[in-house]
Parts: structure tokens; sequence; C-alpha cells
């Protein structure tokens, strides 16, 4: 199945709840195939390792509006190239993180980050805890040259436990959003490949979706 045909089918699944923002999370994805998906009209293009991200950025820095949001662990020596190169960091979980990029932004325009949350208590995954997530809040409204857009978490594989976890990230969003300091929040990301519609259902904004546009990817570097 091609790009095209895949993205259509994605397409329909979500008409009924269209995202604001569909995320192509193109890790271990080629430059080419990202220069397809461009031309399908995908802007927004989710990368894991810096690297790699780096090098695809170069071979389409031609393309004019594509949007780049790292979305993998952040290595706090990597900062500096993150907020230099990224237009979102959506995996931001402490404050010594969110400093540092501020630091790193000087003499920019704010960088988007979403804090990301350890919804699902797997040890496996990022984040910060989700008691912790108002104050982290509170630290990235005072740097100014970040701009708090939202929250990003991966839910339990066990759909009855994804189900759960995705109710407690639209109940914390909802929780910041009412509160004056974040009233202008707007994205809520989660949902990848494996469960956008649920995800969708339950309020997200932005859906991070690899294999089901992509198909399987090879686990070598690019």
């Amino acid at each position: 199945m091609s790009i095209a045909e895949r993205l259509a089918h994605v397409q329909g699944e979500i008409a009924d709840h269209p995202p604001q923002c569909l995320l192509a999370a193109s890790k271990h994805v080629t430059a080419a195939t990202l220069r397809d998906a461009y031309a399908l009209g995908l802007r927004h293009f989710g990368e894991n390792f810096l690297q790699e991200a780096l090098d695809k950025q170069t071979a389409l820095r031609d393309l004019d509006g594509i949007i780049w949001h790292f979305i993998g662990r952040i290595q706090r020596n990597k900062t500096a190239l993150l907020a230099r190169h990224f237009d979102w960091v959506e995996s931001v979980d402490r404050p010594l993180i969110a400093e540092r990029l501020h630091a790193a932004r000087a003499g920019m325009e704010p960088l988007n980050v979403l804090i990301e949350v350890a919804i699902s208590g797997e040890e496996t995954k990022g984040g910060c805890a989700p008691e912790d997530v108002p104050e982290l809040a509170l630290v990235i409204s005072r740097l100014s040259h970040l701009r708090l857009r939202g929250l990003m978490a991966l839910v339990h594989p066990q759909p009855e436990l994804a189900e759960a976890d995705f109710r407690r990230m639209a109940e914390l969003f909802l929780a910041l959003r009412q509160t004056q300091v974040h009233a202008d929040l707007d994205t809520l990301s989660m949902g990848t490949s494996a469960d956008y519609l649920q995800a969708l259902q339950q309020g997200a904004t932005e859906i991070r979706l690899g294999t089901i546009l992509f198909g399987a990817r090879a686990q070598e570097p690019l």
C-alpha cells in the first residue's frame, strides 16, 4: 500500500474527529519518503533521534513550511541543538531540561513545548509524574523563550488500561486550562497508530502516526 493510500485511509477514519495536528512519526523513515509525504500535504514530522533528524532537515531544507517536532527522550547535553533545530519539543519532563532549552533558544522565536506525562506508570516510558505537572507547567510559563502548548503522553498498550490513561490525560489538560496562567493551552498529544481513534474520542488534538502511514520500518539508522 502506498503512502497516499495509507494517508487517505487515515483521513477517512478521522473525518468525524479531525485533530488539529496529524504528526507523522518519522523515525527510521528516509528523507525521500518524507518528501513524498510532504507532497501529499503532511507538514508536521516527529523525530526521536537528533542526528537522524538533523540529516533529514538538511536533505529537506528546500521544503517551505515543514515543521519539525522532537518526540524522543531528551539528553541534557543535546538540549542546545534541540532548541535551535526544532519547532516543537514534545518530551519536556523536568525543570532542568526546560531551563536548558530556554537558554539555548535566546534570540529566536519561542520554542513550542509539551510536557510529557508518565501517565501509564510504566518504567520503560519517560515523562514526569502526573502530580508534578502543575509545578513544571508553572516553571515553563516563566521562561520567555519557551511557549508551553500542552501535554503529551504514551498510554498503556492494554486497551482497558489505555482508556483510563486517556481519560486522566484529558482531565489533567482541562485542569491546567482552567487556570489563568495556562488558559491558552491548545495541544493534547496522545494516540499512536494503535489507538488514535480512541485518543481522538477522549479529546486528543494531536495524534502521532508512524506505522499506519509508513508501514513497518527497519530499525537501522538512515
